[in-house]
């Protein structure tokens, strides 16, 4: 029996584990609901309801609370600042299946890293009010960018073009009548030419156009996957 005693207590001097550091969580928890209540604003209500991509809005609140929780619990392995540029350098580099991440969308990850960093690694030096101007200051320069100084937002959709006739300069007017008519987009500002098949009479063709709240044309990303895996073969 005794043996015993002294093999349990030679046990948990030995793990030393906390159950639970009631300041230390109740801090967790406040910075995480912090750092998901301006990830929210910035991605639900300033990104998506301009660009409309929900597969980004998944991916930057994942990213989000993932790179937090990294940060925040790792803070005591003395990492921090190598440790934050780390995240930085790997998701750069990122791209999803063959296609690079667009500069926008490159923006915003870029600040949901900064953000999830920032709140994470603040620790007690530095003031709450420090933090909740710092968290402001992106939201509001956020929302001057995209709501404010940028009221006209240019979106781009790929498709595969079977009038190749029409891609010539000198028929420029009526390649964009004819785009206009058969895919719904309104307001054309500019189109790049991608790759020709005179085997197949197709070309791909990159539409930017200013889009609007009323205006959203979804049924083209068909067109845009059909691409995608042609590059893949």
């Amino acid at each position: 029996m005794e043996i015993n005693s002294i093999y349990i207590a030679g046990i948990s001097s030995y793990i030393n584990v906390r159950i639970l550091d009631l300041p230390g969580f109740l801090d967790l928890v406040l910075r995480f609901i912090l750092n998901l209540g301006v990830g929210m604003i910035l991605l639900r209500w300033l990104y998506y309801s301009t660009a409309k991509r929900k597969d980004y809005l998944f991916t930057y609140i994942l990213i989000s609370s993932t790179v937090f929780l990294l940060c925040y619990l790792l803070e005591s392995v003395k990492l921090q600042i190598g440790f934050a540029l780390g995240l930085f350098a790997i998701f750069g580099i990122i791209r999803y299946r063959t296609n690079a991440i667009p500069i926008k969308e490159m923006t915003y990850l870029f600040i949901v890293i900064g953000i999830s960093v920032i709140n994470a690694l603040s620790g007690k030096t530095i003031q709450l009010a420090n933090l909740l101007f710092a968290n402001q200051a992106v939201i509001s320069t956020t929302f001057l960018l995209e709501k404010v100084w940028l009221l006209k937002h240019e979106s781009s959709k790929t498709i595969l073009y079977d009038k190749i006739n029409l891609i010539k300069p000198e028929n420029h007017n009526e390649l964009i009548k004819d785009l206009s008519s058969r895919t719904g987009i309104r307001n054309i500002n500019r189109i790049e030419l991608g790759k020709i098949d005179f085997f197949r009479d197709l070309c791909e063709l990159t539409i930017y156009y200013y889009s609007d709240s009323g205006q959203i044309t979804e049924g083209l990303s068909g067109a845009e996957n059909q691409i995608e895996d042609d590059d893949d073969d």
